[in-house]
């Protein structure tokens, strides 16, 4: 077999483009092949699939899959054709996609170590400047988009990333089905969330059963203006209520510290998080030790994290009768507190309680939004942070979009 033969092979060059020749620069450490036409090939236009003339041609080169150590670049004189409804046209050449200067093959191995490594270290990996690696990220995304579907996702999950410091934020919608962002949007603004729900058909709209969610003003008026019957389908899931519990917590400790602190008592130093954790979550030492500080002193923090607990296990619950009474114990109980986080807790959640209660109905929490929240959090990571808020939309989308990324060309991989 001679390096014609072989590397029509291996590029998986078919009729009528052939091979032309094959050359090996040693110094440079290249291999350049050479793909070209036979003369007075008929062609159609790429558009309409008319017959046209050949206009003129154009010398391209793409980037190809090293052959062994050496980088392998593929050359060939592209066609221009006159169409006679559409004008001058390049031909789409079957090793690449329209425009790019690497083939599929190639993207489609930088697209694989994107999924692992950040763009500086993948570039520095094949050669590539930054843009170019940044290039291929852009056009896979924007593949993914084009290829995805209009369907009906039943369950969906609305939350915000940090983009930046200083309270800079993304808002997020994910499918909780099939754990992929769906769309990103900049701050956290009912604008932010709106262009979600116009982007939507109407059977699509129709189509949600429940949409998990924080107790944010501006994400509720969105969903409520846009979503058929969405008091029924707004759920405020437990991980928020958590949240929203540990914060009152940890705001009663904090005041509580600074008070022994000035009486000379550090009983609180040291245990912000044992607070607010999970008691299944405990080391069995820690725990008894954490049961002794408790019963030792007559603490207010004490006090809190035992409201705490016994709301949380509203969501033990099955029938929502019987979260229903829970409840109203629970908060006549955290309104007789005197303490005043838990107490203007209480009122919160007594304000929304309708939508904590549709969490009964519908079972879904925010759990799949916060796991490509971390993922989010890793990739920014990887990057070393961000500053333009469409490369972090890009990154995000390539990452969790759950997206079909790869080139289209009708090449096989070897």
């Amino acid at each position: 077999m001679d390096d014609r033969t072989l590397y029509q092979q291996i590029l998986g060059i078919q009729e009528p483009w052939r091979v032309d020749r094959v050359e090996l620069q040693l110094d440079e450490g290249e291999v350049h092949v050479w793909v070209r036409l036979p003369p007075k090939t008929p062609w159609v236009c790429p558009e309409c699939l008319e017959r046209a003339p050949i206009h003129d041609h154009l010398e391209r080169s793409w980037r190809h899959l090293d052959t062994c150590q050496y980088k392998t670049l593929v050359h060939a004189r592209v066609p221009r054709l006159d169409c006679p409804n559409h004008g001058i046209r390049q031909l789409q050449v079957p090793w690449a996609e329209r425009g790019a200067r690497f083939t599929a093959l190639f993207e489609a191995l930088v697209i694989g170590w994107l999924k692992h490594a950040s763009i500086q270290a993948v570039s520095r990996q094949f050669g590539l400047s930054w843009d170019e690696v940044s290039g291929i990220m852009e056009r896979a995304v924007r593949r993914g988009l084009a290829r995805r579907q209009a369907e009906v996702i039943p369950h969906l999950g609305i939350d915000e990333t940090s983009f930046q410091k200083r309270h800079e934020y993304v808002t997020v919608v994910s499918d909780l089905d099939q754990s992929r962002v769906l769309y990103v949007a900049d701050d956290r603004k009912r604008e932010s969330i709106d262009g979600f729900w116009d982007g939507l058909t109407p059977e699509q709209r129709d189509g949600v059963e429940a949409v998990a969610m924080d107790m944010w003003e501006p994400y509720i008026q969105s969903t409520l203006d846009h979503v058929p019957d969405a008091e029924t389908k707004i759920v405020f899931d437990k991980f928020h209520v958590a949240k929203h519990v540990g914060d009152a917590v940890d705001k009663v400790r904090r005041t509580e510290h600074r008070q022994l602190r000035a009486e000379g008592k550090d009983w609180l130093k040291g245990t912000k998080h044992d607070w607010l954790r999970n008691p299944r979550n405990f080391a069995l030492g820690r725990w008894r030790a954490f049961l002794k500080r408790m019963r030792q002193h007559q603490l207010k923090t004490a006090r809190a994290w035992a409201i705490k607990e016994n709301l949380m296990t509203l969501f033990d619950y099955v029938y929502p009768g019987v979260a229903d009474k829970h409840f109203q114990e629970w908060f006549r109980w955290a309104r007789r507190s005197r303490l005043e986080p838990i107490k203007k807790l209480a009122l919160t959640l007594k304000r929304h309680w309708q939508n904590v209660r549709t969490y009964f109905q519908h079972r879904i929490t925010n759990a799949g939004s916060e796991s490509i929240n971390s993922l989010i959090q890793r990739a920014k990571a990887m990057a070393r942070g961000f500053r333009n808020r469409d490369r972090f939309r890009m990154v995000i989308l390539f990452h969790c979009g759950g997206l079909d990324l790869s080139p289209a060309t009708p090449l096989k991989t070897p």
